[in-house]
């Protein structure tokens, strides 16, 4: 990536030789070129929020920044790319969305996130420590820009104006108010099933900002709650890209001595999925992981994996992260554990199944949704 400080390599994580995707856009670029361009330079406590692989705080190590970010995967990019580029360890301070932020912001980067709600909870936790000459500037892509996105900026900070275009990306200049009047954070979000969901019917379920579907249970999930597999006496289940953790808590409902793994790359999602299970005062063991899928789970130890595969990484569509979940959950599933997986007809998951596990078999499906079911041997 080219930048007024030089010209740093970045990757994405993990890295794979065969992924043209890079781990900066337009929207990077613009952003810093405009801090370069600035004068006086902006000073003093440098904090960037949703900077997606490290390449914001990579290129502005000298100024000591503060990441904070949602995701597993982009704090794992930003260390390896800040040890790629010669950075120092401790140069860069890595906070997570869970974490308090700094007491006091002179300069706030914020990379525009695909969740409205997310930027919404994150302004509202940071604009206590943003004071009137804080510089404030958010970038994006045009398309991730929208009136919704100017109004929480002016909303929660201050007055807000936008940049010209450049290369489809556009800056946010946003002035802070410290008068404002700001509004209770409504995250997270309580909300209570509805009665044909099986074994979670009429719970309750926890979302924090940013996780899919946040506000309402998303059709696909309900359409695989109502075809889970039944209680097995016990095992080994993983919820696996847990986002809310209701398809896991529902498995432990059904089977109280099943052990369930809630696993997701966002902090956001594990913290939600936390919430879910202790609010409905669930008996039985789980265990809660940020990280990548099922990396660090031993093989031959899981009975069950549970998934809901995204599609997306960003605005790019992709079937690089549903690869990883079912090579995964073949490593780790016994002889004999079953990988249950919904997702929209259209994608033919039972195709990757069919090539990693030499079988796949459709439990269920409607004209938008199937369940396929595939068995280790």
């Amino acid at each position: 990536m080219t930048t007024p400080w030089g010209e740093p390599e970045l990757s994405r994580f993990p890295e794979d030789p065969r992924d043209r995707l890079r781990a900066w856009d337009a929207a990077d670029e613009y952003l810093l070129r405009h801090l370069a361009d600035r004068r006086p330079a902006p000073d003093g406590t440098v904090v960037v929020v949703g900077d997606r692989w490290g390449a914001l705080v990579t290129a502005l190590a000298a100024h000591r920044p503060t990441q904070i970010t949602d995701s597993w995967l982009g704090q794992e990019a930003t260390r390896a790319n800040l040890a790629r580029n010669g950075v120092k360890p401790g140069a860069v301070r890595l906070l997570t969305t869970q974490d308090a932020p700094p007491e006091r912001i002179d300069v706030l980067l914020v990379r525009v996130p695909k969740s409205l709600a997310l930027l919404e909870d994150q302004l509202l936790r940071l604009a206590p420590s943003v004071h009137a000459d804080t510089v404030v500037v958010g970038t994006g892509m045009v398309k991730e820009i929208h009136t919704s996105t100017l109004k929480l900026f002016e909303r929660i900070v201050g007055p807000t104006r936008t940049s010209l275009a450049e290369k489809k990306a556009r800056l946010i200049f946003c002035t802070p108010d410290p008068s404002l009047v700001r509004p209770p954070n409504p995250w997270p979000y309580r909300y209570t099933l509805p009665e044909d969901v099986g074994a979670v019917s009429g719970r309750t379920v926890v979302n924090h900002a940013g996780v899919f579907c946040a506000d309402r249970l998303d059709i696909g999930t309900r359409f695989f709650l109502r075809h889970l597999p039944g209680a097995r006496d016990g095992g080994r289940v993983v919820d696996l890209g847990c986002g809310n953790g209701v398809v896991g808590t529902a498995a432990a409902l059904a089977d109280p001595k099943a052990e369930v793994l809630f696993v997701d790359e966002s902090f956001q999602a594990v913290a939600s999925a936390q919430d879910t299970y202790r609010a409905n005062d669930v008996s039985g063991h789980a265990e809660f992981r940020v990280g990548d899928g099922l990396a660090g789970v031993p093989a031959g130890s899981v009975d069950l994996v549970l998934n809901n595969p995204p599609f997306h990484s960003h605005q790019a569509t992709t079937d690089a992260t549903a690869w990883r979940m079912f090579t995964g959950a073949r490593r780790t599933l016994r002889p004999g554990g079953e990988l249950w997986v919904v997702g929209n007809r259209h994608l033919g998951h039972h195709v990757k199944l069919r090539r990693l596990f030499g079988n796949s078999e459709v439990v269920a499906s409607d004209p938008k949704f199937v369940i396929l079911r595939a068995v280790r041997r």
